[in-house]
């Protein structure tokens, strides 16, 4: 699986980030300090469409981060990597009794992201800001009796037929991360700058009645905790 390949590479070039070194300046000694952060959390997760019905979701995220701290600086910057699924759901029906129901999907992510930490005191309260590249999967139908289910608003657009997303995206990321050295919680809010269903323009879908351009951008809350070497 290609995400897993991804981990691998991130996780071990991390690993060769060193614990700490000092770096001197004309006017003396200032402690420059790396650190590497491993921490885990709790997802909400939608995709904001004119095209669907849709319904955030839950899921869980996993990652780690290696920290650059500048003492001298009003700004700490870090970069990694977070593992991530999600769910949401999308309203369908089921012919020939056409009852409306949610169909639920889930979408398996691998960001890696840059960030900016504006210090508002010390590294004890940070506001969080930067760029992330996304490779994810497909969108996954839970229940595959579901398959056939037709989406609401469409005349013969099936629920299997909306999976394949674009795999590729960039994001952009503000949170606030508080905590004391070795521990701390981050509130992260993802938005996705580019269409997710960009690529479902490509596949020829039956998208009567409307015929309205696919697209969509991610909306993803991450509740994270880290625990910092």
């Amino acid at each position: 699986m290609q995400i897993r390949q991804y981990v691998i590479l991130v996780a071990l070039s991390m690993g060769f980030v060193t614990s700490s070194f000092s770096q001197r300046r004309p006017h003396g000694v200032v402690n420059i300090t790396n650190g590497i952060g491993v921490g885990g959390g709790l997802t909400q997760f939608d995709i904001k469409t004119d095209n669907f019905e849709t319904k955030e979701g839950n899921g869980w995220i996993g990652g780690m981060a290696a920290t650059l701290d500048l003492p001298h600086r009003w700004y700490t910057v870090s970069y990694g990597m977070q593992v991530s699924e999600s769910t949401m759901e999308i309203m369908g029906r089921s012919l020939p009794v056409s009852a409306t129901e949610p169909l639920e999907y889930k979408l398996m992510m691998v960001q890696m992201q840059f960030l900016f930490h504006a210090k508002l005191a010390k590294d004890y309260l940070m506001i969080d800001a930067g760029p992330m590249l996304q490779y994810n999967s497909k969108l996954e139908l839970k229940d595959d009796s579901q398959e056939n289910y037709l989406i609401n608003g469409y005349t013969n657009l099936m629920a299997k037929e909306i999976s394949d997303i674009s795999k590729f995206n960039v994001n952009a990321s503000v949170g606030a991360t508080a905590g004391f050295n070795h521990f701390k919680l981050r509130v992260q809010y993802i938005y996705g700058l580019t269409n997710m269903f960009n690529k479902l323009n490509d596949q020829n879908l039956d998208a009567t009645p409307d015929n309205k351009t696919f697209k969509g951008n991610q909306s993803m809350l991450a509740f994270m905790a880290f625990i910092y070497f």
